[in-house]
């Protein structure tokens, strides 16, 4: 790319330099040519060059209007650059006329809006087969987390809700230019076809009031719910309301919300 690219730190501008790691993020999108790929913040394209040679129809959202001289080239009948940011999409809108029998996600998310990006994928219900994302390595282990660890929390709930999470690779700080301050690493999101069924207005605010004080337990948190309900709930687990919230699975937290209300 042009070394005077002028990088913009109010959009998290680190690009993906490193030619092997950006091939093995291409490598777990297992499109074909049937199938649609929403790339999030191509940047320069170093992803999406090899994401068009996959054959499949192809949407690239970036904001940022002065990567032109890179993605506008890589435009073709299957494949389309979006000036807009994302998380102002209308994401339904923009597909609802394209025919295609699985959809993939993307993206190297900036830093500071990764959990927005995916909440709006989630609440938008659109039907994605998998998502593979570049994060923060702090935000992946945060993501991938199991129960009764430190980096367990309300988020990591939400997500397994939907999806199972796995950490691909790390990639560290120097395959970027500019070089951030962290690693990062790839995670996958594979779409969980079956799942009880919740209401997940109810099921949002449920884990999250479990987890509006991390070092408090659930008799704290949840003092506003019926907590002899609460509590009768969790004995079938072998649980009550003096553990807290990072202690309990997200099927635990289904069942609490499927019995509660």
């Amino acid at each position: 790319m042009n070394k005077n690219f002028n990088f913009k730190k109010k959009f998290g501008q680190n690009f993906l330099i490193d030619k092997d790691k950006t091939q093995r993020i291409v490598d777990l999108i297992n499109a074909d040519s049937d199938d649609l790929i929403i790339e999030i913040g191509p940047g320069a394209g170093a992803l999406t060059k090899r994401l068009v040679k996959k054959n499949a129809k192809l949407i690239c959202y970036e904001i940022d209007e002065d990567t032109k001289e890179y993605l506008l080239p890589l435009e073709n009948e299957k494949t389309k650059i979006v000036y807009k940011d994302f998380l102002t999409a209308n994401i339904q809108e923009d597909i609802k006329d394209i025919e295609y029998k699985n959809l993939y996600i993307v993206g190297n998310l900036p830093y500071y809006i990764t959990t927005p990006i995916i909440e709006k994928i989630i609440k938008e219900e659109v039907n994605v087969k998998k998502m593979v994302f570049m994060v923060q390595k702090e935000v992946g282990e945060r993501f991938a987390s199991k129960p009764n660890t430190r980096e367990y929390g309300s988020i990591t709930v939400f997500l397994n809700y939907y999806f199972n999470i796995k950490q691909e690779f790390i990639v560290g700080r120097k395959c970027f230019n500019p070089s951030p301050n962290v690693d990062s690493v790839v995670i996958s999101l594979n779409q969980k076809v079956e799942r009880k069924q919740v209401d997940m207005k109810k099921f949002d605010r449920l884990v999250r009031d479990s987890f509006q004080f991390k070092r408090k337990n659930l008799r704290n948190n949840l003092r506003n719910y019926d907590l002899d309900k609460v509590n009768e709930i969790l004995s079938d687990y072998k649980l009550d309301i003096t553990h807290r919230a990072e202690e309990l699975d997200y099927t635990i937290f289904v069942d609490l919300c499927n019995k509660l209300f």
